[in-house]
């Protein structure tokens, strides 16, 4: 039997060696960074169970958690909450959605030291608030105008964060010149031929693209480390600056995109995209009430990569700062609930996923809930158990 040492190995092959020891050390922080690092490993075990009720097929974002929900700018300019990451995105039953959501619940909580009995009611609440929100057959949205409690104080908070803000965060002045500064521990040096490529490329892509802003040109260009499961991958951030506007900037974060972790383990056929890019962010706009600002992609050195500005307003909530305040944390649960509910309403229909008539039926069947409760309480147990095998290994030097 393969270990769990050489799956992570072999799953993370063909990233980069010295980022991924970066992704390592990120995952050995906790149980609940363990469980974010290793969505290969869920739909894996997933697939060898075959422990889930059968359920309709749906766009799903693929690795579905409490911490990738936040705060976006939409393409007309407002600030909304909604799921905000697609990487593993791609055509499933939708149970497998709510299985990782579900065991992501259990393993944060157990990390926050929240009691048992807490997780399990919250559960049941996301399960509950998703299936009426299918059954209604309506999807909902959530902006400052219709958020409640500490979901609008955080789209609120969201709103006043500004470009100046994020710019000083990220860049420094020298020789009266602005730059994406090296200090940041997220951003590091290219070397001078990759860049001047990378740079190159952007530029021609504002040139040339519907999709890219105009009057911008790039002035400076880092390697960047952002998320969990991502660190990695190639992903680079710009800084651009406006030709006609004085001191007007605008950062943007390139992406490679990676094919799904899921795509192995899943028999359902699915769509063959023009690449791996337009798979994401194809499912990102079907599921999004209102998709991101400036979302495109480009393909550079052959490899396919998400492009789309880097957001003052983009934040997600931190759970640990919920963990003493159940009614805000049932508040956020219960929005996470509706929102998962409507995004797969939102794309019902569409290139395979079931219409809204079978996703609403699936809402009102109370025979499947409890199965799935059960499956990810246990594969919270499991994730426990694999942390502690990893930390052996991490701290061996095996990984």
């Amino acid at each position: 039997m393969t270990s769990l040492a050489e799956r992570l190995k072999n799953f993370n092959a063909s990233l980069l060696p010295d980022k991924v020891q970066l992704k390592y050390e990120a995952m050995a922080e906790n149980a609940f960074a363990f469980f974010r690092g290793t969505c290969h490993l869920f739909y894996e075990d997933l697939a060898a169970a075959e422990a889930l009720p059968l359920s309709p097929l749906g766009w799903i974002c693929g690795d579905l958690h409490i911490e990738n929900f936040g705060s976006y700018k939409g393409d007309n300019k407002l600030v909304y909450f909604d799921l905000n990451d697609f990487d593993e995105g791609l055509l499933a039953p939708v149970s497998y959605e709510l299985a990782r959501m579900l065991a992501s619940i259990f393993v944060a909580f157990d990390h926050l030291k929240i009691e048992p009995e807490k997780a399990t009611k919250m559960a049941g609440l996301f399960l509950k608030t998703y299936s009426a929100t299918l059954a209604k057959g309506k999807s909902i949205s959530i902006e400052p105008r219709t958020a409640k409690g500490i979901v609008y104080d955080f789209l609120t908070a969201a709103t006043k964060s500004g470009k100046k803000e994020l710019l000083k965060k990220r860049t420094v002045s020298k020789k009266k010149r602005i730059m994406l500064s090296l200090e940041d521990e997220r951003h590091f040096k290219v070397d001078k031929k990759l860049r001047g490529e990378l740079k190159a490329h952007i530029n021609e892509w504002i040139k040339t693209s519907s999709d890219g802003p105009y009057n911008y040109e790039v002035i400076s260009a880092v390697f960047r480390l952002a998320g969990t499961g991502s660190i990695g991958v190639k992903r680079y951030l710009f800084l651009l600056k406006s030709t006609n506007t004085k001191n007007k900037y605008l950062l943007l974060d390139m992406k490679q995109a990676r094919a799904s972790s899921l795509l192995s383990y899943i028999t359902v056929q699915q769509l063959q995209w023009e690449s791996e890019a337009a798979r994401v962010i194809s499912v990102q706009q079907r599921l999004q009430n209102v998709p991101a600002a400036l979302l495109s992609t480009t393909i550079f050195r052959g490899e396919s990569y998400i492009l789309q500005e880097l957001q003052p307003v983009k934040d997600t909530i931190r759970f640990k700062l919920l963990k003493d305040s159940y009614r805000d944390m049932y508040q956020v649960i219960n929005d996470m609930a509706a929102l998962t509910a409507s995004a797969q309403l939102r794309s019902g229909g569409i290139q395979g996923s079931a219409i809204i008539d079978e996703l609403m039926a699936f809402g009102l069947d109370q025979g499947w809930q409890e199965t799935v409760i059960a499956y990810a309480k246990k594969y919270a147990a499991k994730t426990k158990s694999y942390y502690k095998s990893y930390l052996k290994a991490y701290e061996g030097g095996l990984l």
